[in-house]
């Protein structure tokens, strides 16, 4: 009975595109009631970990059984990627991965564990969480544009923090530095915390940091935002313009969070997992919650999402190699 219940559920889910696709071999993958691990790549009460646990309850009602958030932090995402991939192909273990383990990895690193193309299928992408560039409330820059007119004006480059070398914020300070043909002392520290911490201290000038990770204090009036490195506004600070309104079209950086599978998995499993995915995001409670954060909920194709993964990969790849920056495995 129970089985049946669940078959009719896949099946609702799947559409009768991926029934024709092959249900069978569909419901032969997927255990009835068996738990969907969603492997975190980075740790407790981080950005990804926090849009994993507002997903899971809604997820796991669009795919009628539990979703299990699991951390498997280190190595810059190895780790939950090599934990993904140990587990059976049957869409029971989805990997929430940044773009940094999916396609700033591979350029960082001589040697990975895994390689994207090859080792994972891709689901869907979750949220897009762009960069904006903060400074403590206390700066007189009005802008981005004002910021790097000042800093032209100066006798010494500013420092700018970044969350680590290699890092979405240090790629972008990179992009920032080749924009405006400006050298910027580049400050790494060992995530975003220390970061801020300095920045709010006076010890920085300025840090560019997903807007999740700095909403709150932006609201708070204790940074103040100067710019969105995105073509379009941001919906939770449409006051805010971004590089390209600046004339700096060139400053344009996407930490997304993306759903992917082992690229063993049956094709029919991946488009169910689509559709829950969708699902998902388009609860309202759901998209409400990411919102508020600061992260913009996104769903794609599988097809769209390999699109980008394949683009992002060559741009960051381009810029990495071009400033010869590598990290040891």
């Amino acid at each position: 009975m129970h089985a049946e219940r669940s078959r009719r559920h896949w099946l609702r889910l799947a559409g009768a595109g991926a029934v024709a696709a092959g249900f069978g071999g569909l419901a032969r993958a997927q255990p009835s009631g068996r738990p969907v691990r969603l492997v975190v790549a980075f740790a407790p009460g981080g950005p990804v970990d926090f849009v994993a646990r507002t997903l899971a309850e809604s997820l796991s009602r669009a795919l009628g059984r539990p979703v299990l958030v699991e951390n498997r932090p280190g190595a810059n995402g190895a780790i939950g990627a090599m934990e993904t991939l140990r587990a059976e192909p049957d869409g029971s273990t989805i990997w929430i991965t940044s773009v940094g383990a999916a396609a700033i990895n591979p350029a960082l690193y001589d040697k990975l564990p895994y390689d994207m193309q090859r080792d994972f299928a891709p689901v869907s992408l979750v949220v897009n969480n762009v960069e904006v560039f903060v400074t403590a409330a206390t700066n007189p820059a009005t802008d981005a544009a004002d910021f790097v007119r000042r800093a032209r004006a100066g006798k010494v480059p500013l420092p700018i923090a970044s969350s680590g070398t290699g890092s979405i914020p240090h790629l972008a300070l990179l992009q920032l530095q080749e924009a405006t043909r400006l050298e910027w002392v580049h400050v790494p520290f060992n995530g975003m915390a220390p970061a801020l911490t300095n920045l709010l201290g006076g010890q920085v000038a300025g840090v560019f940091a997903d807007v999740p990770a700095v909403m709150t204090q932006i609201r708070a009036g204790k940074l103040k935002a100067l710019g969105m490195a995105s073509p379009v506004r941001h919906p939770g600070l449409p006051d805010v313009r971004t590089f390209q309104e600046m004339g700096f079209p060139a400053v344009d950086t996407n930490n997304w969070y993306a759903f992917f599978v082992s690229a063993r998995t049956p094709r029919p499993v991946i488009d169910v997992l689509n559709a829950a995915t969708r699902r998902a995001l388009a609860d309202p409670t759901v998209a409400g919650r990411l919102l508020e954060s600061g992260a913009e909920p996104r769903a794609t194709s599988p097809e769209e999402l390999s699109a980008l993964l394949k683009a992002d990969t060559e741009k960051w790849a381009t810029l990495i190699r071009s400033r010869n920056i590598r990290l040891e495995s």
